[in-house]
């Protein structure tokens, strides 16, 4: 994790169970987030990022918005989006799908705008349709993901989630 901003990752109970590391500074063949081994108390695959904080304003917006990656939901919570969960990184497993569902029937999903971004939302896309969630889109201009369009301006991210499609 040298050289990387550290970011504890939490399961639903607010117990660190893993830390995800972002590159500060580096050349592009460095994985840009690395995060802790799987272990018996951390699978990627049934943790969300910020779900232990997103909890309660999943349930009383009646909405999920799902990010990639941790910069994504710290902007977006800031912005004053607390229903912001985040992936860490493009792969929505069912099991995520279902922690969602415990709380709350609608998920707008904000991947980036580039074209992996835009596959991994179609893949979450269909796991959250079979999990029963109602989705929705949230498009951003090309070029910015939704940390880059709140720090341009959180009116964008504003305007993305209120005209977000399903």
């Amino acid at each position: 994790f040298r050289g990387r901003i550290m970011f504890p990752i939490f399961d639903g109970s607010s117990r660190v169970v893993a830390f995800s590391g972002r590159i500060l500074h580096g050349d592009a063949s460095e994985a840009k987030y690395i995060n802790s081994p799987e272990t018996l108390v951390f699978e990627k695959s049934k943790i969300l990022f910020g779900f232990n904080k997103a909890k309660r304003e999943m349930k009383e917006k009646g909405f999920a918005i799902l990010v990639e990656g941790q910069m994504d939901l710290l902007m977006s919570h800031q912005a004053g989006f607390g229903n912001t969960i985040a992936s860490s990184g493009t792969a929505f497993t069912f099991e995520q799908s279902q922690m969602i569902k415990r709380l709350t029937d609608e998920i707008y999903i904000a991947y980036d705008s580039d074209k992996a971004g835009q596959n991994a939302s179609f893949r979450a896309w269909k796991i959250a349709l079979r999990s029963g969630l109602k989705v929705k889109a949230v498009t951003l201009p090309e070029g910015l993901d939704p940390a880059d369009a709140i720090l341009k301006d959180k009116n964008i991210w504003q305007k993305a989630i209120e005209s977000a499609k399903s």
